[in-house]
């Protein structure tokens, strides 16, 4: 599986930002597809994910903010992250998970200005 981030740059506080995630490769062998963050000397954190059965979670902070969604035409997987705020500045990363191995994209960097 591979895993193809789009979308991050300079937004301002309040403001509102897309990320995508192609996916390629062994697609049928995802069970599901999560989206996480890290920041400069933390742990890359949870945000959000998707399963094949449409399920969908977020960690608290981004609640009622972000929505992950799918598109399987188009084999990828988006973040619509709205009412952003500089405490989300963060280097985000899709990543794809099978009954046997977690798979990771390159980042995508977000900056939110205040």
């Amino acid at each position: 599986v591979q895993l193809q981030a789009s979308g991050g740059g300079l937004v301002q506080a309040g403001g509102s930002l897309g990320l995508s995630c192609a996916i390629s490769g062994s697609i049928s062998s995802i069970i599901y597809m999560d989206w996480y963050r890290q920041t400069p000397g933390k742990e890359r954190a949870f945000v959000a994910r998707i399963s094949t059965r449409d399920e969908k979670n977020y960690a608290d902070p981004v609640k009622g903010r972000f929505t992950i969604s799918r598109d399987d035409a188009k084999n990828t997987v988006s973040l619509q992250m709205n009412s952003l705020n500089p405490e989300d500045t963060a280097v985000y990363y899709c990543s794809a998970r099978s009954r046997s191995q977690r798979y990771w994209g390159q980042g995508t960097l977000v900056t939110v200005s205040s």
